[in-house]
């Protein structure tokens, strides 16, 4: 009878989400534009967080019941005057790595705001949401993290040189303090506990702090966010330290296996016991195709096994193999499946989806749903600047993937533009957008702005589409689905990879308009916008 009832449940799972379940799992677990991650466990729940510099909502979160299907639920930032990101906020700047703790009944995300305000922490009973205004906490440096010990007690973890000494070059470090949770604030004084695994580390930041087997474990990112990315762990009989590199120290890197290994730039970690005590570490890498990496840092899993090394428990990453692999045995947990999200929206909701983000903060409301349709309001913003323009978009996830959307739009004079773009950042993205009497396919490589291609084209209604695979592109356009014509030649969208655009952040795609710097009361509206992966099987 009871495998007659498991049996039941593994068809509805099947059945509902359309997955088989498989032994293995497939890294990256999140693609596209997902780094810095970290993870807490509550009961049989899993929440994992990332970094979104400018990019509004700010903080996502995941949920997961197996560490390898995640689903979206929702943001730490999602009101605009919750943590107000400056107007001209530059690329890359903003909300950089976040930690996400649980105790006690409450949810905590700890990050720093750059170019604004610094650290700061805020709560919620729900992951979910809604997040608690922040509390800000006045110190230095970036990518806080907090551990609470079995005595109650809360230390704060953070990246900085407090100690002023620069012995050599690119010094750094993690320090630690107490915080009072009750008073939001700091207390006592600071303590230095590394500078890093030997005395040439650089970029030493990223600090966790985990306790086991009543040895304190300090885990930290070290040689920077490229190709010399990697974790290192340190181990002390005292919280305050002193905190002593392992020797098989860096415990994770990808560094050592060359410039041709396609998963690169691995670190910046964080490690989840399971409720069946396995360990599991979730980190960023980024991977590589043709000499490019598209889809910029990614959430990457793999197994962690505690051996015992002088005394104290060692975190074996990946053992036997000691790197990422594409595809291995997933955790021992019961396989738990979302529904996927629909490849087209078609704007039939009161909100935005979840996908949807802004580029910065929308202090006033230029868009609306109405009537089935996205209606967005030209505005004199464009996406050359450090500016909230009316651009609305997604990740792109995948290697290969099209993305296409239905717009209405009737340009009254020829400041106005309305279409479709990829952008990575101010001065690295396509735009396909309709004119009064074109269309116009522009490309932005390194702040040199390029006209492609243009087309006469008077119609209100147009199909636009961009089909990627990894650094090529097309873009057409048509009167229907069914006769899509393609403008100008093959894109190159490595100028939205990490080795042309660098930077934090990731690639997107999503709808624009603009009067490029003039005042109008035009407005496009989208009937719908579809993504799609077209290699889901590899990618």
């Amino acid at each position: 009878m009871k495998n007659t009832y498991l049996f039941f449940l593994y068809l509805i799972a099947t059945v509902s989400f359309g997955q088989t379940v498989s032994e293995n799992y497939k890294n990256p677990i999140i693609s596209g534009f997902y780094p810095d991650p970290s993870i807490c466990r509550v009961g049989d729940d899993y929440y994992m967080v990332n970094s979104s510099f400018e990019w509004y909502p700010g903080m996502p979160i995941h949920h997961s019941k197996d560490l390898v299907n995640w689903e979206l639920i929702g943001y730490g930032l999602s009101r605009p005057n919750q943590v107000e990101l400056p107007v001209g906020l530059k690329d890359s700047r903003g909300i950089y790595a976040v930690t996400i703790r649980h105790h006690e009944g409450l949810f905590y995300l700890i990050t720093t705001c750059v170019n604004c305000k610094n650290n700061f922490y805020v709560t919620a009973s729900n992951p979910a949401g809604p997040w608690s205004d922040p509390v800000w906490l006045g110190s230095r440096g970036i990518d806080p993290s907090l551990f609470w010990d079995e005595d109650g007690k809360c230390y704060y973890t953070g990246h900085a040189n407090i100690t002023g000494a620069n012995d050599w070059p690119e010094k750094n470090g993690a320090w630690i303090q107490e915080l009072d949770t009750k008073q939001g604030k700091l207390i006592g004084e600071p303590k230095q506990i590394t500078h890093g695994h030997a005395k040439n580390a650089r970029w030493t930041e990223g600090p966790h702090l985990y306790k086991k087997d009543g040895k304190y474990l300090l885990l930290v990112a070290e040689g920077g966010t490229g190709f010399h990315h990697g974790v290192t762990m340190h181990h002390s009989d005292n919280v305050w330290g002193p905190y002593i590199p392992f020797h098989s120290n860096p415990v994770m890197s990808h560094r050592q296996l060359g410039q041709d290994f396609p998963i690169h730039s691995v670190g910046h970690a964080d490690l989840i016991q399971t409720q069946n005590n396995e360990w599991w570490s979730v980190m960023l890498g980024k991977r590589k195709k043709e000499e490019f990496s598209l889809l910029a840092r990614e959430t990457f899993l793999t197994p962690v096994k505690f051996e015992n090394e002088e005394g104290y428990p060692i975190p074996v990453f990946n053992p036997g193999v000691g790197h990422l692999l594409m595809e291995q045995k997933r955790p021992n947990l019961p396989w738990t499946p979302f529904k996927k999200v629909a490849a087209r929206d078609e704007f039939d909701t009161k909100d935005l989806a979840l996908e949807w983000n802004f580029l910065r903060t929308p202090y006033t409301k230029w868009y609306a749903i109405e009537k089935g349709a996205l209606n967005l309001q030209l505005r004199p913003e464009i996406l050359d600047s450090l500016v909230n323009p009316s651009y609305i978009a997604r990740r792109i996830q995948h290697h290969k993937f099209e993305a296409s959307t239905y717009l209405l739009f009737d340009a009254k004079n020829v400041n106005e533009q309305a279409g479709i773009a990829v952008y990575r950042n101010s001065t690295n993205h396509i735009q396909l957008v309709k004119e009064k009497n074109d269309l116009v396919l522009f490309a932005t490589k390194k702040g040199k702005r390029q006209e492609m291609a243009r087309v006469p084209f008077k119609g209100k209604e147009v199909f636009l589409k961009i089909e990627g695979d990894n650094i090529r592109s097309t873009f057409s356009y048509g009167t229907s689905e069914s006769n899509y014509k393609i403008i100008g030649d093959i894109q190159d969208l490595s100028i939205v990879s990490d080795e042309v655009a660098g930077g934090f952040s990731g690639p997107y795609v999503g709808m624009y308009a603009t009067s490029n710097g003039e005042k109008t009361k035009g407005i496009a509206s989208f009937n719908w916008f579809e993504y799609k992966n077209l290699n889901k099987e590899n990618d």
